[in-house]
């Protein structure tokens, strides 16, 4: 990760400005273009382990931040797993076993397929500026681009990373890369994201790769976005929890 020393410039969340933008519409910028009243798409999963590879390919169905409903197409190990999001309520299927069960609670911050993402990660979909209030810190140039570097203090309770960091591309207005910490400041994750190309108008990325800073010797987790099409119609039907078994 880029570690800088840079000079702190000190902006409040509704005045600061820079580059004739205020902070608010910096990060009201950043969720217009991450998140969307529905999409689909396809996507791999590459989880780098300390002696190999695996790749999980899945489906996803998504809209706003309540509905979410994830099948999973290979490995043949993996095939058939399907997660159903409701709200805050997280259901998963495993064909394996033919059994339906709750993530809730410290099961949240388990691992999902022994990648570095965990299911609240998976579940925290609301919109950056509902949940954090931020302060501009600098501006720095990472391999040609100019960025933003911008402090995100939650100001909602129970978030996985009440502190962010982000490193904020001025021309694609996405976080490029991400420091994720706990209250204490520990720094718990890392996340980066590369790729990026217009998408129906907006700049999506169709790479992320995750880091968990607590697991001893991770090679991180890779998310690539095969397909994604957004703004699409999706029947309510899409989210039942009798679709887990279907």
């Amino acid at each position: 990760m880029i570690n800088i020393f840079i000079s702190f410039l000190s902006f409040t969340f509704l005045l600061g400005q820079s580059n004739d933008m205020s902070v608010q519409e910096i990060i009201q910028a950043m969720d217009n273009n991450l998140n969307a009243k529905n999409r689909v798409l396809t996507s791999k999963m590459i989880v780098h382990g300390r002696r190999s590879s695996r790749t999980i390919e899945s489906k996803n169905w998504v809209v706003g931040i309540d509905l979410a409903f994830t099948e999973y197409l290979s490995p043949p190990r993996e095939k058939g797993t399907k997660m159903l999001k409701l709200g805050d309520k997280l259901w998963t299927y495993s064909p394996q076993t033919d059994r339906v069960i709750q993530i809730s609670g410290h099961m949240l911050r388990q691992s999902v397929m022994g990648s570095d993402m965990s299911y609240n990660d998976m579940m925290e979909d609301r919109p950056l500026i509902e949940l954090y209030e931020a302060t501009l810190e600098g501006s720095v140039e990472i391999d040609g681009r100019s960025h933003w570097i911008m402090l995100l203090e939650a100001k909602v309770k129970g978030l996985s990373y009440p502190k962010r960091r982000a490193w904020i591309d001025k021309e694609y207005l996405l976080p490029m890369k991400e420091e994720l910490y706990a209250k204490s400041g520990k720094l718990l994750k890392t996340s980066t994201m590369d790729g990026i190309k217009k998408v129906q108008g907006r700049w999506f990325p169709s790479r992320f790769v995750f880091k968990d800073e607590l697991k001893r010797n991770s090679k991180g987790t890779e998310w690539v976005i095969d397909e994604i099409e957004f703004d699409v119609d999706i029947p309510d039907s899409r989210f039942s929890k009798a679709l887990l078994r279907k």
